[in-house]
């Protein structure tokens, strides 16, 4: 965005980039020309051998698992769709599961984008798209049909334009100042259901604290808080419950405690002063590899667990960033080498408030680590529950959401208001591309299901892998 622009300037060329990609352009689904099981392989390099298994495992769970755990497929997919040239921050994962409610610095509950593994610059429409994508596999797969489905996506791609209207508006200050708080949401939505659903996630998020996470996570042993080791969700990387194969790079390295308290001192440095002074208060007691997720599991993800002098606690989660997969697709010029810095960079462009411990370094042989607390009052929707009005309700408030996180990354609310217009025609086109592209998943599906059967793949459950250590 140019500030020398008046806003006459800047609206005529969100305009003009209908020229040359049409609003109806959007209903393409992409390249096809590819092999789903060989990008779900490339993207599973690197991983803990043993927890791949596990990644697939719970992406079996259903078509939308298997879409929430394979957003390299749609990057390379979207890649052979138009988008209209206004590149910005964007998510790169925003499926509907990443969003989710969480306290600000200030303590008030927020609504937010939760999820920039896959954060960098390209097409805005590739975030809207894997939204719009994401309500149809799930519509389908919760059972709501095919007219729901494509009316969930339809109405997030609404909200998005609307708001974004709404965003158009306002300085830019004032766009940067947004946020939509749980409060927010009760004053916005008047039925009484709804209000029950948001009342009842505020208490809900009150109780996610480190202290009621202390217990059940942790044990008091000669002195010190020691992490329990709980398989394959929580353990130690040395420890005799480890899912490391021998000949990981971590397990031979000859002085883990110096590797980690020098990726911990880099790490500090990226930090505000006073927030580095804040953790002085607290003495490290224990560090446990952490499985999260669906397309994170095998991803190196640690929990770092202190306490202060009244032996109160904090977790920090530490957590392996690798190459955004838009960017395997989509050539940016972004400045920034460290993946964990550029995770960093684009939450704190898109969020309305991030987290006050939020950073990075490079870890032990060079891998890229961002740093952040473990569930500070963190929740997710269980859309699953969701009859279908709430669905599409809750489809427009991500909708609302992306909309005021683009304005703000972006800098260009007045282009994309403009390029959107005034009718739904963008909207119906990415409810007909939603619809399609909910068809391509579901046979990727299939393809995904019948190589864990015949061996190409190996899946095993949450519980399975349990058992393994059961006496």
């Amino acid at each position: 965005m140019n500030a020398a622009l008046s806003p006459d300037e800047r609206r005529a060329h969100g305009r003009a980039a209908r020229d040359r990609t049409p609003r109806k352009s959007h209903t393409s689904i992409g390249n096809l020309d590819r092999d789903p099981i060989a990008l779900l392989e490339q993207n599973s390099a690197g991983r803990v051998r043993r927890l791949v298994a596990l990644r697939y495992g719970r992406m079996l769970t259903s078509p939308f698992a298997f879409f929430r755990g394979s957003a390299i497929i749609q990057a390379h997919d979207l890649a052979g769709t138009p988008d209209s040239d206004m590149p910005m921050q964007i998510c790169g994962d925003c499926h509907l599961s990443n969003f989710g409610g969480f306290a600000t610095p200030e303590r008030t509950l927020i609504f937010d984008v939760n999820d920039f593994d896959e954060t960098t610059i390209g097409p805005w429409e590739w975030d809207l798209k894997r939204l719009v994508a994401s309500l149809a596999v799930a519509g389908r797969h919760l059972g709501h049909g095919e007219a729901l489905a494509r009316q969930f996506a339809y109405s997030a791609a609404e909200s998005y334009r609307e708001h974004m209207a709404e965003y158009a508006q306002l300085g830019a200050l004032e766009i940067w100042y947004a946020r939509i708080s749980f409060e927010d949401l009760m004053n916005d939505y008047p039925d009484a259901d709804v209000r029950k659903r948001i009342k009842r996630g505020m208490e809900k998020a009150s109780t996610r604290t480190h202290e009621q996470m202390l217990s059940k996570l942790a044990d008091f042993v000669d002195g010190r808080w020691r992490i329990r080791d709980a398989p394959p969700g929580v353990f130690h990387v040395r420890g005799a419950s480890t899912l490391f194969d021998a000949d990981d790079d971590w397990l031979k390295h000859d002085d883990p405690d110096g590797a980690r308290e020098t990726a911990f001192n880099a790490y500090l440095k990226t930090l505000a002063p006073d927030r580095r002074d804040l953790l002085q208060n607290f003495v490290f007691q224990d560090v446990a590899f952490k499985v999260v997720g669906v397309g994170s599991v095998g991803t190196r993800c640690l929990i770092m667990l202190f306490v202060d002098h009244f032996g109160k606690p904090m977790f920090l989660q530490v957590k392996e960033a690798t190459k955004s997969v838009v960017s395997l697709f989509y050539k940016s010029r972004s400045p920034i080498k460290n993946n964990g810095e550029r995770v960093v960079h684009g939450q704190r462009h898109m969020q309305a408030a991030s987290d006050p411990f939020l950073g990075w370094a490079a870890g032990p042989f060079g891998r890229h680590v961002y740093v952040r607390q473990l569930r500070d009052m963190k929740i997710s929707a269980e859309v699953e529950t969701y009859p279908s009005d709430l669905l599409e309700q809750y489809g427009r408030l991500c909708g609302w959401v992306l909309a005021r996180a683009h304005a703000k990354a972006g800098g260009m609310s007045m282009e994309l208001s403009a390029y959107m217009g005034k009718s739904d025609a963008l909207s119906v086109a990415l409810a007909e591309y939603a619809m399609g592209y909910a068809d391509q998943v579901e046979k990727d599906f299939e393809a995904f299901q019948a190589a864990c059967r015949n061996g190409t793949l190996e899946a095993r459950t949450d519980a399975d892998m349990a058992a393994d250590f059961l006496v």
